[in-house]
């Protein structure tokens, strides 16, 4: 059995092994890291002598005695058995993916620096925001009424990439999920057990954010117009990477003006009927909010140039994005 923590992220993992005997001593992870990646992939005989502090490694003709610790100051790692549901790897390392890009960097706003879980109406549903723009999806949920998920728990961004290791070193799995108000504990069979401390703050009111009805629909071919904002980026200031976007019936022009560089602009066309906008956008959150729709096209919906702008596509049901203007 091998253990880990920095008391944020716990990790025990079970592997077989032929045992004489029972020990338990601590190890520097890094340095036992370094050296059995470098062993040539077979087995290794690893020796423990009654009185001695040294672990002695031996493979073939290579031969390591590395100095241990005692044990029993090492924390006490308890992983969680109840309020239990099960989801598959796949569908978590999905949320994750739709959702960590909106992760805040703020360190001043910890409610911000994590992913919200929420049971909602049967499903999970996984949010990210850091007040500029914001990214929902929703999964169907195996057991429902666990109270823990009905408040909501927030997941550190480390442990959000911790959850998305697991998830994607045993695909299509499923996994047996257990939260309460201070930890989620993740179990991939009887191998390999997670912990993660969850940040007690209170998540804001992200639906708030989300407009109840829009007026107007656009419609755009996904790669055209992520293309075509990633192309006039280029020329957009470095600090706050705004481009303008010049909405016209079926077609849209993105445009961006550098003071010391030049201008540039793009024209595509899309599905469109409604009146004539120019909004301001970070470049960067178009672009991240597009890259992760798996879809051939954008549907954005919009009421003004100032009010939120929902981003989805029809391929993509159970998921949508919110991006606030910029102004230019």
């Amino acid at each position: 059995y091998l253990s880990a923590t920095d008391l944020e992220v716990s990790a025990k993992y079970s592997l077989d092994a032929e045992t004489e005997g029972n020990a338990s001593f601590c190890i520097n992870a890094k340095n036992l890291f370094d050296i059995l990646k470098e062993l040539p992939n077979t087995d290794i005989h690893m020796e423990l002598e009654d009185g001695e502090n040294l672990l002695k490694i031996n493979c073939n003709d290579i031969h390591y005695s590395l100095l241990i610790y005692e044990s029993e100051e090492y924390p006490n790692l308890h992983f969680g058995t109840e309020n239990k549901f099960q989801i598959n790897s796949d569908d978590l390392s999905n949320l994750i993916s739709k959702t960590s890009y909106a992760i805040s960097n703020d360190e001043t706003r910890l409610h911000f620096n994590g992913i919200f879980l929420q049971e909602v109406e049967t499903k999970l549903r996984a949010v990210a925001t850091d007040g500029h723009r914001l990214s929902l999806i929703e999964t169907d949920l195996s057991t429902q009424n666990n109270e823990a998920l009905i408040n909501g728990v927030i997941i550190p961004r480390k442990g959000v990439y911790e959850i998305k290791k697991i998830a994607e070193s045993y695909p299509n799995t499923t996994l047996e999920v257990s939260v309460d108000d201070s930890y989620m504990y993740i179990d991939a069979g009887t191998e390999y057990h997670l912990g993660i401390r969850l940040i007690a703050r209170e998540y804001p009111k992200y639906q708030s954010v989300i407009p109840g009805k829009t007026t107007f629909t656009l419609t755009a071919d996904k790669e055209a117009i992520f293309n075509a904002v990633k192309r006039i980026k280029i020329m957009s200031n470095e600090k706050s990477n705004g481009v303008k976007v010049l909405i016209k019936e079926n077609q849209l022009t993105v445009l961006a003006n550098h003071p010391s560089l030049g201008d540039a602009r793009e024209t595509i066309p899309v599905d469109y009927e409604g009146k004539e906008m120019e909004i301001g956008f970070n470049a960067k959150y178009l672009m991240d909010s597009f890259s992760i729709i798996e879809a051939d096209d954008i549907i954005l919906e919009l009421n003004n140039e100032l009010s939120p702008v929902i981003v989805r596509s029809n391929q993509l049901q159970n998921y949508i994005g919110i991006i606030m203007p910029l102004r230019i």
